[in-house]
């Protein structure tokens, strides 16, 4: 438990990981504020939304820039200790550059960088001077460790997410701390289920993590664990 209650805002968070986190922060006695994108897939979230008076639930699409910016808006007072921004599309292992579409290309890249960091951008003001802002990045995301080649576009991606919050991180060169987390093959939609890890654990090591290295400062890429991570 907290000593004091801390405000986590959990960007993507209808199921899987996201809706991991949103029970792993509740569970160490933070608030939460949720996004979804689809009530399709959203119910256990709303469900879970009318269990815990300490969740709040927003609809949210991080590719529409109006929506995101609306959020901004309706959180004005409130002031986040944590924003995790959980986006993650994948056009799966085999797919490379030279045979996806285009437009599938970008469709990627926007959402798994470009999206993320201008939600990061939107919500800037509301995170506190010592808060953390992290993103979930990917061990593939390593261009160090890429040994194989397969996931190619979503390898790409992911590096891409974590250059651009290195360069945030460089260029604010402010007290807050900023994390790429890797939660390691969890099954999910999109981890499949032979994956070895489950949500929960998974969920549970990244905001272990997350609340160790509050107020550390300066930018890093660490797994699940809290272990660094090649970039």
């Amino acid at each position: 438990m907290l000593d004091t209650q801390k405000c986590a805002v959990v960007i993507g968070a209808s199921r899987g990981l996201g809706l991991g986190l949103v029970k792993e922060f509740l569970r160490r006695d933070c608030r939460v504020t949720a996004t979804y994108r689809s009530p399709e897939t959203a119910q256990p979230l709303l469900d879970l939304s009318k269990e815990d008076a300490g969740l709040d639930v927003e609809k949210v699409d991080i590719n529409a820039s109006d929506q995101v910016m609306e959020l901004a808006i309706r959180l004005k007072r409130t002031k986040v200790d944590f924003l995790f921004v959980n986006a993650g599309i994948s056009l799966g292992q085999d797919e490379k550059v030279q045979n996806v579409d285009r437009n599938d290309f970008v469709s990627l890249l926007v959402t798994n960088a470009y999206s993320p960091m201008q939600v990061i951008d939107a919500l800037d003001h509301k995170v506190r001077e010592d808060g953390m802002i992290a993103v979930m990045s990917s061990d593939l995301g390593s261009i160090e460790n890429n040994l194989t080649g397969n996931w190619e576009v979503y390898r790409a991606s992911k590096a891409s997410l974590n250059t651009l919050m290195k360069s945030r991180a460089a260029t604010k060169a402010d007290r807050r701390t900023y994390l790429c987390l890797s939660p390691g093959w969890v099954r999910t939609d999109m981890g499949g289920d032979t994956a070895p890890l489950d949500v929960a654990t998974s969920a549970s090591g990244l905001v272990d993590t997350m609340l160790k290295l509050a107020g550390s400062r300066g930018v890093q890429f660490l797994n699940y664990k809290g272990q660094t991570v090649e970039w």
